[in-house]
């Protein structure tokens, strides 16, 4: 029998790895998005690009308000997105501007109500705790501590039914992600990483986001498609 997962599809690099891991283990993909007030739609519109060309049999675009309470350079434009390298070897000992307060959480949340209405009992986010910028709601103790929730707070995981969190990308670094993504045949170049792109998707490279992605196919030996703007 196949079986259905329900794929937290961002637009980025590791969402599109990610779900096609999950297609590739025989799932029945349902990709889901979040409208969440984040500074650019580029990201939503390269979702809407993997689901269909990694084959979502569905892909929702949630719309919800984090922009409403801020706190974040991704949803408060009066904060900037950090930009810059930071020196080799240096570890930020504070959660960068750039974390949304909550969000893993909340999209978790929203994936697992679609998924018990579905009755697929498998959910498949992209986090990761190797080459990330220090999210709290990106580690292996999060993602632990969010099934076990889902499994207490559900009629499906009090009857029986226990759901899991599939987070295959979390101890790789970016990298082995992107090798396994090209493995698998993910055309990255319709994916968008970066904090503030162009309404067209063109990456500004300067951003952390950006920093770690073009790095990653340099230690991968894969050609970067990432589009660029111009200075």
């Amino acid at each position: 029998m196949v079986r259905t997962a329900v794929v937290l599809v961002s637009g980025g690099l590791d969402s599109a790895t990610i779900l096609a891991v999950a297609k590739s283990q025989g799932f029945k993909c349902y990709g889901i998005s979040f409208d969440y007030g984040q500074r650019h739609r580029a990201e939503l519109d390269a979702a809407h690009r993997v689901a269909g060309a990694l084959g979502a049999v569905e892909h929702r675009v949630m719309s919800i308000d984090l922009a409403a309470f801020g706190g974040s350079a991704l949803t408060d434009l009066s904060i900037a997105v950090p930009e810059g390298v930071p020196d080799p070897g240096v570890v930020a000992d504070e959660i960068p501007v750039t974390y949304v307060p909550a969000r893993n959480t909340v999209f978790l949340s929203l994936a697992l109500a679609w998924a018990e209405v579905l009755g697929a009992r498998d959910i498949f986010i992209g986090v990761n705790a190797v080459d990330y910028s220090g999210y709290p709601d990106c580690r292996p103790e999060f993602v632990a501590a969010f099934e076990k929730l889902a499994n207490l707070a559900t009629r499906a995981g009090v009857e029986g039914e226990p759901f899991s969190i599939h987070t295959p990308l979390i101890d790789l670094s970016k990298a082995d992600i992107i090798r396994e993504g090209h493995r698998l045949g993910v055309d990255y170049g319709m994916t968008v990483s970066c904090y503030q792109p162009t309404d067209d998707g063109a990456a500004c490279g300067r951003c952390d986001s950006c920093r770690l992605r073009a790095e990653g196919f340099v230690a991968a030996d894969v050609v970067d498609p990432t589009r660029y703007q111009r200075s």
